[in-house]
């Protein structure tokens, strides 16, 4: 049975494709920051799909430490994870700092992914085929500013949403380069616009059935023909193109160093 981890699972597009999953011969793996969330969510989809094959795990993305923990103890409670569907995000329209000292949108957007995604690479190795996923955006930002990477000198909560979700397509192309040859897949996605609850916080009660949303990350985690695939955007299931930048390799290698360096503190053990 193929171990399916999914960020953000207890609400909007995370929740479907836990939903949608649950339906195949899948074990999950629903990751969320409240415990008692994660419980209902769990119980329900059980309930909906009969599947028992369920499991929860609990970490707070504004904390790295947590992250951290979140590694461990999925090297504790499984022998290989088969896809990784990085789904947690976040928009506000004030800033705010984590425990880590850096910019909310920007930590639970990227840097905690990209710092569970690199732990977790060891179990994706045991994989027959493994496959991460990022769920992006089409309102991806066009440039990067590397002097004000995490926002420190000024936010707009629009603006670093679609600063994350470049940096989150820029991760995904570097890691298909590094992995190349392998037997791990990294690809990134737009999930349509769906009317999820960040979606109605910030621009009003508009967009697709969140059942849409989940259509592109269950094809990336299921299709045979995804397989094939690696270091691509993808859009209603099918192949598009992202902004230039995000092809640009001395960009996604320059941001993939600042990260490193960002979260070298919890790397290795």
């Amino acid at each position: 049975m193929k171990n399916i981890l999914i960020t953000g699972a207890t609400d909007g597009i995370g929740k479907e494709t836990a939903r949608r999953l649950a339906t195949g011969d899948f074990r999950l793996w629903l990751h969320g920051r409240n415990q008692q969330r994660l419980e209902n969510t769990k119980a329900e989809i059980e309930k909906e799909s009969g599947n028992r094959a369920i499991e929860i795990v609990k970490a707070d993305f504004s904390s790295l430490k947590e992250v951290k923990k979140l590694s461990l103890d999925l090297f504790q409670r499984m022998e290989q994870l088969d896809v990784l569907i990085n789904n947690a995000g976040m928009m506000s329209d004030f800033q705010e700092k984590t425990i880590d000292g850096y910019d909310k949108t920007f930590q639970v957007n990227y840097l905690s992914p990209f710092l569970l995604t690199n732990l977790l690479l060891p179990l994706m190795k045991e994989a027959e085929q493994g496959r991460i996923i990022h769920v992006a955006s089409m309102i991806h930002a066009k440039e990067i500013d590397f002097e004000n990477l995490s926002f420190t000198r000024k936010y707009s909560g629009s603006l670093a949403y679609s600063a994350t979700k470049l940096y989150n397509i820029l991760f995904s192309n570097k890691l298909a380069r590094m992995l190349e040859g392998g037997k791990i897949t990294s690809n990134s996605l737009h999930p349509g616009v769906i009317n999820t609850k960040l979606l109605r916080q910030n621009f009003g009660n508009i967009g697709e059935p969140v059942a849409q949303g989940a259509e592109t990350s269950v094809h990336l985690a299921t299709a045979t023909e995804a397989a094939k695939y690696s270091g691509r955007y993808f859009s209603n299931s099918h192949l598009a193109t992202p902004a230039g930048i995000a092809n640009d390799k001395q960009v996604q290698d320059r941001l993939w160093n600042e990260s490193l360096r960002m979260v070298s503190n919890y790397l290795g053990g």
